[in-house]
């Protein structure tokens, strides 16, 4: 049995015992299997912040390019860092953190401009105090290749993984004097990337680079797609650092299908067992509704499950 066939046959006989010993002794030294103090935050542009703010959230996720403006000069970030300070909610985690014009796998793969934008981004983004940045970029990190053409063309995802995890060991010995932020490995569901495809994946890397900037997060919209069970979330641990959320097959706000709350149950089962101390953001579509009125039933189905 692999490793991702042992957390699917974990679902169906619960979650005890999931963590390992190691991930326990771990997340017992950074004080969690306590009580979880989740926050929550959505995915919005920052003009969003106060009205979120006034409807109860905590903080406000958006670009990493519009945010830290990582092509733009010190003066320019300056003017755009006091709009950051000033939002209304502490932005306390981007994404989209590389566009997909930089190349990070494959024959073609070129790290060096791709590191000197993301140390960019880190170090204004550790300057605002943001928590996480999220490491997705699908379009960077894919390897390239057509899977239907003949055997040479075929993407090659374990050397994929190799000049990722590569990449990610380059970049946080760049960036190890930070202070505050840190980069979140998310794992894709597989129409999205053809590598890090499931939380287990990327712990694998989190475990390889072993460095405090890199840690995990987990997409539960994405775990879902997947069949991942919320038993990997158990299993990362301390390294949890940060999750998405979006409902199931919609991608709407969370409280658009009536069996939401069913659906999320053992997810967030799973982060009140590590004592959760992070933040859980809505990435997903306001459809049929109100913003605010959105706002309003996403954080509720949130909070009555946390």
């Amino acid at each position: 049995m692999n490793r991702r066939e042992f957390l699917m046959a974990a679902a169906a006989t619960g979650m005890a015992g999931c963590a390992t010993s190691g991930e326990k002794a771990c997340c017992a030294s950074a004080g969690k299997f306590g009580k979880a103090n989740i926050l929550f935050g959505a995915c919005r542009p920052l003009k969003d912040a106060k009205i979120m703010k006034a409807h109860g959230y905590d903080f406000i996720e958006t670009s990493a390019a519009a945010a830290f403006v990582p092509t733009k000069s010190d003066e320019e970030w300056k003017k755009q860092k006091d709009v950051i300070l000033n939002c209304g909610l502490p932005l306390r985690s981007c994404n989209g953190f590389l566009p997909g014009t930089f190349r990070l796998t494959g024959p073609n793969a070129d790290f060096e401009p791709a590191l000197k934008y993301a140390e960019t981004v880190l170090r204004r983004a550790d300057e605002v105090g943001t928590k996480a940045i999220v490491f997705g970029s699908g379009g960077a990190r894919n390897v390239p290749g057509d899977i239907c053409g003949p055997k040479e063309q075929k993407p090659l995802p374990e050397k994929g993984v190799e000049q990722y995890t590569e990449f990610c060991k380059i970049l946080c010995k760049r960036v190890e004097d930070l202070q505050t932020v840190q980069i979140v490995i998310e794992p894709l569901r597989p129409n999205e990337s053809n590598i890090i495809n499931y939380v287990w994946q990327g712990m694998q890397i989190v475990r390889e680079v072993n460095h405090p900037r890199l840690q995990e997060l987990a997409d539960i919209f994405h775990m879902i797609c997947g069949k991942e069970s919320a038993c990997s979330l158990i299993d990362a641990g301390c390294h949890l650092k940060h999750c998405h959320i979006a409902c199931k097959e919609t991608r709407q706000y969370p409280g658009y299908r009536p069996d939401d709350a069913e659906i999320f149950k053992p997810y967030f089962d799973a982060l009140k067992k590590i004592g959760y101390c992070g933040g859980v953001s809505c990435e997903c579509g306001w459809k049929d509704i109100k913003f605010e009125d959105g706002l309003d039933k996403a954080l509720a189905l949130m909070k009555s499950l946390a």
